[in-house]
Parts: C-alpha cells; sequence; structure tokens
C-alpha cells in the first residue's frame, strides 16, 4: 500500500471499483487545515476525467501496468489479433480499448497496456501520427493553397476525412489518430 505522498503523473490507481490514471496532481498545504493531494483522474475502462481532492496520508492502492508493443495482423468483427514482436504470441483485442481502430492497417505497431496482475489488456494505442493514402476525393486545383478550404476525401482504411483542395487521388497524407485531422501531405 502507499499513501498520497506517493501520487504521480502516470500512475494508476485501483479507486472506486475501478482504474484510475493520474492525469494531473498538485499537493496543497493551505495555511490553515491539513494539507491535502488535488488530483486530475482518468478511468481508464472509459475515458472519462474526473476531478478528485485525497486527504493528505490517505491509503491508495497503486496497480503495476505494462506496455508493449504488438503488431496488428488482423480483426474478426469486434476481435482484433496483435502479435508480440519478441514471443511472436498472438492476443485478441476488444475494439473499444483501441483508440482509433479505424485506422489500423496490417503491420501497424501499436502499444499495448496490461493489467500486470490480471494479463488483460487495458487500452491499445496507435501512433500519433499514421500515412494513408486517398482514396478518392474531387478533383484537386492546381495552385490553390493560398485558402484553408477543405473538401472530403476517403483513406485507404475507410475513414473519410478533410483535406486541403490540392490533395488529389492517390496522394499520400499524414493523419493525427486523436483528432482525425489532416497533418501534412507525404512525399513519395
Amino acid at each position: 500500500m502507499a499513501n498520497t505522498a506517493d501520487i504521480k503523473n502516470g500512475l494508476v490507481i485501483n479507486h472506486n471499483h475501478g482504474l484510475w490514471q493520474v492525469i494531473e496532481f498538485l499537493h496543497v498545504k493551505p495555511g490553515k487545515g491539513a494539507a491535502f493531494v488535488r488530483t486530475k483522474l482518468k478511468n481508464l475502462a472509459t475515458g472519462k476525467v474526473v476531478d478528485h481532492t485525497f486527504n493528505a496520508g490517505v491509503k491508495i492502492e497503486p496497480v503495476r501496468i505494462e506496455v508493449h508493443e504488438y503488431q496488428y495482423i488482423y480483426n474478426d468483427d469486434d476481435i482484433y489479433y496483435f502479435m508480440n514482436l519478441e514471443s511472436f504470441e498472438q492476443i485478441p483485442v476488444q475494439r473499444m480499448v483501441i483508440n482509433s481502430p479505424e485506422f489500423l492497417k496490417d503491420g501497424s505497431v501499436c502499444k499495448l497496456q496490461f493489467h500486470a496482475a490480471e494479463e488483460r489488456v487495458l487500452s491499445c494505442e496507435l501512433p500519433t501520427h499514421v500515412e494513408t493514402e486517398i482514396t478518392y476525393t474531387e478533383p484537386g486545383i492546381k495552385g490553390d493553397t493560398a485558402t484553408n478550404t477543405m473538401k472530403p476525401a476517403t483513406t485507404d482504411t475507410g475513414v473519410e476525412i478533410r483535406v486541403p483542395l490540392f490533395i488529389n487521388t492517390g496522394d499520400l497524407v499524414k493523419v493525427d489518430t486523436r483528432t482525425k485531422d489532416y497533418v501534412e501531405r507525404v512525399k513519395k
């Protein structure tokens, strides 16, 4: 068991019948009254972020988390299969724990977060940016780069994103997996 003095960013604790990750914390020692720790916690199951205040010295239950790189192989409906790059062991992962499953391509390398004691997958993080090919968009207009106007485009994984007017079918673009926003065109 640990106490509030051990709280740090990234720490995962068992709290209110769930696993919560500390995003921010602040030790407060007011001039009058007892000290406390103000935290911002993220629920690993739902992604919900809440503010919570712990009194100083309260016992907390830290949970050991491990992160490993796995390679995406294939999916069967809502079950995605990943392979460990070191042991070649294959594991199934539920779609709901993957941050942007629509951007997964065969061979994509992702970081899987495991609950060490229970050996279960808590989350699957894709890289922040992925390169994807545009399979369909309206024809581009040559020289139209001065405006910030965007048009719809479909990627090779089937995701519809918004791209600048000068992007054409067949172009390779970099996309932010967190927001599904166009970042830049990639030179071939």
